[in-house]
């Protein structure tokens, strides 16, 4: 039984309650021994919040957001005129001071504006940003500030572009060509190409760097993209795939020992599933380095991006290991490591502060690390006073002092929904939560339902400026992932902290913190393949107010819907069915996709993708376009989940990129593509492809004939030929290599063409299989509609209906006007995805139709 312990001796002579002789319980005696005034077991309940450091905060982070790429003379008007203004107020005011938090706020204005006009200095001082004007190419000794990061490989028209690893540093001395060195310290962004070969080896040198490293390095120093941005300049190194970086100095001994706890957890996770090997890291210490782009896409679909950047939820649940549930933390039952220790309110504090200095170093300092271990540190020292703890006090604390110590946080999105979210938290959620309780709902629940919606209700306008959508399974998401969260965060600290000592004991914990992950990893590929999982919105600060207006909207509806159940039932059911997408509801509400389509060209973007009806949830897939997700949303919205054959016509990236997405979750017979493997590169990737999911590949040749289903169709191009001669009309290289096909279903005749050039449209035209060519009934036209046709052989394949696949505002002016005129000059139909979207063939060949999306 716990005894409440008062404060002080009693008015009437009763001595206090560290006067008297009590029965406690261990925890309570070592409280009482710290010598701290001890607030009540049940104190009393919360005031009205403080918000006396809300406004100077605010202040201070427009303040800096403001004036970063602002002119000297600015920065210096508004730190005078404010700490004039502020000087005034204060000897002007009466005896009451009315007037000092106009004052405060006015300082921290100035404090704000100072700081950020010296921060933005950096990035104009030296001789580094002339030297970027000029494209200059140095040598310089560069100190690494961020961990080296690599960019996820990315299509720009037909070529993949190689990845690139991402190294934030500052430059401390440069040696221009003509040999004068000067010493300086510029913030840079240094890019090592690592080339085509794109093995761990070549770029594990360069990502293997510590924070606080230095090193040599000669590149071309170019401007940044964009004004505005944190760094003075770019420096390219070409040569990264083949060089090693010359170190001239090692990290720090805490960037050493943070980077062998970070090494040790990513061996201790080696040997889990994939799902688990990659997420754990991320969730414990925000290392992303292997999380897939397949499972990076369901996370920012289902809004569960936040838990793979390290934020006040890691941290609040370390604490709580030291200190118990943070509410007890000034009781006198609280619980936790510190008081079975023994150990003192102050030293607990201490040793908390601590932990957060670590927690920063470790998990790096990120906008939302920062953000939460400055948090943090303010309830520690709220704490080591004896003071009651106020949290909503201690964010504006929290984000005050950040932006005066690195006021590049005010632009960053990250801290933006940092701070949003905890706001959230602290300030709607208990409100919320108590409104649910007070209707019945069970309190955890009521907890855990208030948190997410009111954090979803915040930043979700932010969000879609980010992502430009609007996710409509982001609140269950988070409240089932929510549950797996602190086990798997809690084992991976546990894993993260024996691993240096025990790695078999850290790989037991990593195993256990495993299954916790693959729950949240699955809960995210569930969700985002609902085909109702998000809605595109503007991606602009515009779209953000509307998005704003809607949430109050819905929420003002939403208190009046709480008062009758049936109602709430009612729309509860709307959204399952908005999200879930029945088949057969979609296609009467949406008409897509038509009941009886043939063939249906996605729209990709700038690329190809078609699909082939071969029977109920069954199709043959034709080139998979440069994305996977948006292959993988084409093929889930025409309930595709068995696929015989993906024939890819040449190897080109915006036709063979997005195979990642027809391979997810489905089953895949074969995969078929011409023999020319060029690019090289993109020809390995389809054999990784292949070979990690033991599918055959196999390379097509004209003559061939298949059937699946309904649906049959012929290899037309290329022809077969000895391995050391090149095909007929395969001189323009894999364009001209394409596989081309004539399918035939329901009567239907349709021409494939792939990217086929003017002399491989040639040579086909006076091929055998030229006379079953001549008046088809639907041309995928070649190459995007390029003006790179063969008019004749256009004429003599006369279709009905022309189709064309090209994106929308694309650079290479697909379709060209003549190549489209041309089309519609023998009578054909012709559209297009960029302005149509996903184009659907519907009917028989007596009544072709055509539907899109």
């Amino acid at each position: 039984m716990n005894t409440d312990v008062t404060r002080a001796g009693r008015r009437d002579g009763t001595p206090g309650a560290e006067e008297q002789p009590l029965t406690r319980p261990p925890r309570a005696a070592v409280h009482a021994a710290s010598g701290h005034r001890l607030g009540a077991a049940h104190p009393r309940q919360e005031g009205p919040a403080d918000l006396r450091l809300v406004p100077p905060a605010l202040a201070a982070w427009a303040t800096a957001a403001l004036m970063l790429d602002a002119p000297t003379g600015w920065a210096v008007g508004v730190v005078t005129g404010s700490l004039l203004l502020a000087g005034a107020l204060l000897l002007a005011a009466p005896r009451g001071r009315p007037h000092v938090p106009v004052a405060a706020l006015l300082l921290c204005v100035a404090a704000s504006a100072g700081s950020a006009a010296l921060h933005g200095a950096d990035l104009r001082r030296g001789p580094v940003p002339e030297l970027a004007r000029r494209y200059a190419t140095v040598t310089a000794e560069v100190e690494v500030t961020a961990d080296p990061r690599l960019t996820r490989p990315r299509v720009r028209g037909d070529r993949a572009v190689p990845p690139t690893v991402l190294i934030e540093a500052d430059v401390r001395r440069v040696t221009e060509r003509d040999g004068q060195t000067v010493t300086t310290r510029t913030p840079v962004l240094v890019l090592v190409d690592v080339g085509e070969s794109r093995t761990e080896a070549a770029s594990s040198r360069w990502l293997n760097l510590l924070p606080t490293t230095r090193f040599n390095v000669t590149a071309r120093l170019s401007p940044p993209r964009t004004r505005g941005d944190r760094i003075a300049a770019v420096l390219r190194v070409r040569a990264g795939g083949r060089q090693a970086p010359e170190t001239t100095a090692k990290p720090s001994t805490a960037q050493r020992l943070a980077g062998r706890l970070r090494s040790g957890l990513r061996e201790a996770t080696e040997d889990l599933p994939t799902d688990a090997r990659t997420l754990l890291p991320g969730l414990v210490v925000g290392d992303t380095a292997r999380i897939t782009p397949e499972l990076e896409e369901a996370f920012k679909e289902t809004d569960l991006t936040h838990t793979l950047a390290v934020s006040g939820a890691n941290f609040t649940i370390v604490l709580a290991l030291l200190l118990g549930p943070p509410g007890l933390a000034q009781r006198s039952e609280r619980r936790g490591l510190a008081p079975r220790l023994g150990l003192h309110l102050r030293t607990t504090a201490l040793l908390g502060g601590l932990l957060a200095t670590a927690f920063v170093v470790v998990c790096r300092p990120d906008p939302s690390v920062l953000r939460a271990a400055a948090c943090g540190s303010v309830a520690l020292l709220a704490l080591a006073t004896g003071r009651r703890r106020s949290l909503l006090p201690a964010l504006a604390t929290a984000v005050l002092l950040l932006v005066l110590y690195d006021p590049w946080l005010a632009r960053s999105y990250g801290f933006l929904l940092s701070v949003l979210a905890t706001g959230a938290l602290l300030t709607l959620a208990p409100r919320w939560s108590a409104s649910l309780r007070r209707r019945r709902v069970p309190p955890r629940l009521a907890e855990a339902l208030a948190a997410a919606g009111a954090a979803q209700a915040l930043c979700a306008p932010v969000v879609a400026v980010l992502s430009a959508r609007v996710s409509l399974v982001g609140v269950p998401c988070n409240l089932l992932a929510e549950f797996a969260v602190a086990p798997a965060t809690v084992l991976g600290f546990a894993a993260l902290a024996t691993a240096p000592m025990a790695m078999p004991l850290a790989k037991s914990l990593a195993w256990c913190g495993g299954w916790p992950a693959e729950w949240i990893a699955g809960i995210a590929r569930t969700g985002a393949r609902l085909p109702g999982a998000g809605v595109d919105w503007p991606g602009s600060w515009a779209g953000a107010a509307l998005l704003a207006l809607v949430t109050v909207g819905v929420l003002l509806a939403g208190r009046r819907l709480l008062r009758h159940p049936w109602w709430c039932g009612l729309c509860a059911l709307l959204l399952i069915l908005v999200v879930v997408q029945p088949p057969p509801l979609a296609r009467v509400i949406k008409g897509w996709p038509p009941p009886d389509w043939r063939m249906v060209m996605c729209d990709v973007g700038q690329g190809d993708a078609l699909v082939l009806a071969a029977g109920e949830g069954t199709a043959v897939v034709v080139d998979t376009g440069p994305d996977p997700a948006l292959v993988d949303h084409c093929l889930r919205s025409l309930g595709i989940t068995r696929v015989p054959l993906v024939l890819l016509t040449h190897h080109h990236a915006d036709h063979v990129a997005g195979l990642p997405g027809v391979l997810r979750s489905r089953s895949v017979g074969a995969i078929e593509t011409t023999a020319l493997e060029e690019p090289a590169d993109q020809a390995e990737f389809v054999r990784r492809q292949a070979t990690a999911r033991h599918i055959p590949l196999r390379h097509a040749s004209a003559g061939e004939q298949r059937r699946s289903g309904p649906l049959s169709w012929q290899v037309v191009w290329p022809p077969p030929s000895p391995p050391t001669t090149t095909a007929p009309g395969t001189e323009g290289g894999p364009n001209d290599a394409s596989v081309t096909l004539l399918v035939r279903t329901a009567g239907i005749r349709l021409l494939l063409l792939g990217d086929l050039e003017p002399p491989a449209q040639r040579e086909l035209a006076r091929s055998p299989a030229a006379a079953a060519l001549k008046g088809v009934d639907v041309l995928k036209v070649a190459h995007h509609g390029s003006a790179h046709q063969d008019f004749a052989f256009l004429r003599q394949v006369a279709p009905r209906l022309a189709l064309i696949s090209c994106g929308e505002d694309n650079t290479y002016g697909h379709p060209a006007p003549g190549t489209v005129a041309a089309l519609r000059a023998q009578g054909a139909t012709v559209l297009r995805t960029d302005r149509d979207g996903a184009l659907a063939v519907t009917g028989t060949r007596r009544e072709l139709r055509v539907a899109g999306e």
